[in-house]
This record gives structure tokens, sequence and C-alpha cells, in this order.
């Protein structure tokens, strides 16, 4: 059989052209546009589809990178964990590098703690049975994506009996967060680009009460270039036809209900959170996960509550972090964007991240003030 290829297809350079073209043609309003996804962030830096697209278009980032909203104390938090005797802190992505107060956890391993870098967090138990002597601390983050592994970790402890793997939960949640942006009245969006991984687990059914409530079109969009400017066409149909709701371009992958058996398992181990600050945005109500009571033996924020700092801290003030993750500013607007501030020597946590936004304008070149690559 012939190989089939399934990514070039949507990347065809005459493809992305003539969606722009009829873009170009249907659009008679200014549309800002958060994509609240780092990874939509990168491929429309890497793609440079600001630039071909109408100048009405304008695309504004949101708070849709994990590593990017985890404040200062949680990563303190982390730090102390670490520091303990006999411990091993394992985590996934970027977390290691982003700063904390005083320090990283990179740095931290660099003297000579034991801090790993995980590529599944199944490799936990591999850990913990290799090091019976030591306690094993998982720092979880992310959104609703990485949710249901972590659940399936603590599934897999309970049923192996593991009784040395502890769980710090710093899972968050899309809906509360996009709904305190708009909320605010900080940022002006006029239509939302949906998370696609996110939208896989939840489906986007959870998108629906934001769009009724702010009247603001939501296309769930895929991480390909022509998903993207797929999408910036129907929110723009959305838009002239003065309509509100939510659409799925990625229905390849999502749907309405998305993955039940995935929501059980971590509504088996997990509830809401009352509060949960997130850097630079403050605290939401309800965004963020923790374990039930029932596992509270099974809890690093329980169980090691003595050295767990509780002071709440904020960026350095010449980050702008904060203001990029609410859609108010972009990367170009900070005074130290590619100066103090770079992926060797990051101020603040988008530029620490490969999903910040930061990142993504360091990354793929010049920035012009449209948001594109020049």
């Amino acid at each position: 059989m012939p190989e089939i290829d399934l990514i070039e297809g949507f990347r065809d350079p005459l493809h992305m052209k003539a969606l722009a073209e009829i873009i170009k043609k249907e659009c008679v309003s200014k549309i800002n546009i958060m994509e609240v996804c780092g990874g939509h962030t990168h491929t429309i830096m890497k793609f440079g589809l600001s630039q071909i697209l109408p100048d009405l278009i304008d695309f504004v980032h949101g708070p849709g990178c994990p590593v990017c909203i985890m404040p200062k104390e949680r990563i303190d938090h982390a730090i102390a964990l670490a520091s303990m005797p006999n411990t091993i802190l394992a985590t996934l992505g970027d977390m290691i590098r982003v700063p904390g107060s005083k320090t990283s956890l990179q740095k931290l391993r660099a003297d000579g703690k034991d801090i790993r870098s995980l590529y599944s967090p199944l490799d936990v138990l591999k850990i913990a049975k290799e090091n019976p002597e030591k306690n094993v601390v998982f720092f979880a983050i992310g959104f609703e994506t990485t949710t249901p592994m972590s659940a399936v970790l603590i599934q897999s402890v309970i049923e192996q009996k593991l009784t040395n793997v502890y769980f710090h939960i710093n899972h968050v949640t899309v809906p509360e967060a996009v709904d305190a942006i708009m909320s605010s009245g900080d940022a002006k969006i006029d239509a939302f680009l949906g998370p696609s991984h996110v939208s896989v687990i939840t489906g986007y059914k959870i998108y629906e009460p934001l769009a009724q409530k702010y009247g603001t079109p939501i296309v769930v969009a895929g991480f390909e270039p022509t998903d993207v400017m797929e999408s910036v066409l129907r929110i723009v149909r959305q838009i002239n036809d003065k309509k509100a709701f939510v659409d799925n371009e990625y229905a390849r992958a999502v749907s309405r209900e998305g993955n039940v058996k995935a929501q059980d398992l971590v509504n088996t181990y997990m509830e809401k959170r009352t509060h949960f600050r997130w850097r630079g945005i403050g605290d939401i109500p309800n965004s963020a996960l923790k374990l039930k009571d029932e596992f509270a033996s099974l809890d690093a924020e329980i169980v090691f509550k003595e050295v767990l700092p509780t002071i709440e801290l904020d960026d350095h003030k010449m980050c702008i972090c904060g203001d990029i993750l609410k859609g108010k500013a972009k990367p170009f607007d900070c005074k130290v964007f590619g100066k103090a501030c770079t992926p060797t020597n990051p101020m603040g946590s988008c530029m620490v991240s490969s999903e910040g936004a930061c990142s993504a304008y360091f990354k793929y070149g010049k920035l012009s003030q449209k948001g594109g690559m020049l």
C-alpha cells in the first residue's frame, strides 16, 4: 500500500493561501482572537500566519501554558520537597527551569539534589520500586490534557501498594481561566481558538456556557496551520452572521462529550480546589484540582505540610508575563524581552516554557507589531 502522509496536507501552502484570500474577502471588521493554547501560538508564529492574514485579524495570547501559569510559591513547594533528605522529585517538561523565589529545580539538581524530568508519569513506578528507601514525589502539572495520566499513576500506585510515592497536584482547568479573563474586562477579545488536546479529553461542551455567557465565538482548532486558518474563517463567518457558538474544526479528534472514561478516572481521585493562584493573573476560584480527602496519605501538600512555604510571591517587576497571559500585551511590549530575558536566562515563565508566548516570539525571528515574522 502507498504511504499516506497525514501531516503535509494540513501544511499545504496553496491551501493556506486560498484560505487567506477567502478570509480577506469576508472579514469586514477588526477581530481580536485569543488562542488559549501555547501550541497554537507556536503554529501562528512558526508558519507566519499573521503575515498572510488581513490586518483586521489580530491574535491575542492566552493562559494555556501550564508551566507559564504556575506561581512562584508552587515552584517553591517543589524546591522545598526536593530539598528534603532521602527524596526524589519527579516532574514533566520545562518545570525544572522555571525560577522560584530564590532558585530553580534545575539549579538545585546541579547542586546534587535528585530531581528527574520524566517522559511519562508512569516512570515514577519504576523509580519508586528501584528506590524503596526514598520518598518519591511527583509534581504533577498540566491542563485537562495531562490530568488523566496523573490519575492513572495514582491508580497504579494504589493497586501496586507502593508506600513511598506522593503527589503534589497542580492540574488546572481551562474554562475558569477563560471566564476570569473575560469577566475582568482587561482585554478586548472577540473570539477564541479553543485548545485541541484539552478538548480531546473534555469534549467541546465545556466551552458552551462561555460562548453563551459572553456572546463570543469559540472554535476548537487543530494545531496544523490549515486548522488555524480554517478556524479563523469560521470565526469571521460567525461574527459576520452575528452568532456566537462553539464550533468544532478539529472533528477528526474532538467530540462534544470527549473521553468519558478519562474524565471518570480523574473524578475518581481528584476534585476541584476552592482557590488556586495563577501566575500573573491572580486567584481563580475552582480553576484547579487536588486529591480527594480519602487519598490524603498520598498528598504531599498534607504529608509534608510543615516544610512547604506559604507566602504568595509575584514575578519580577520588569516581567509582564502576567499581562501576556491575560491578553493585555505581547512579548515585544516587554522592555526586557530578548535582552535581559532570554531562553538561556529567563526572567519569567513565558520565556522558560517551550509553549510560552515569549519563547515562540524569540524562537521564530524578529517580530512585527502584528505578531508575525519578518
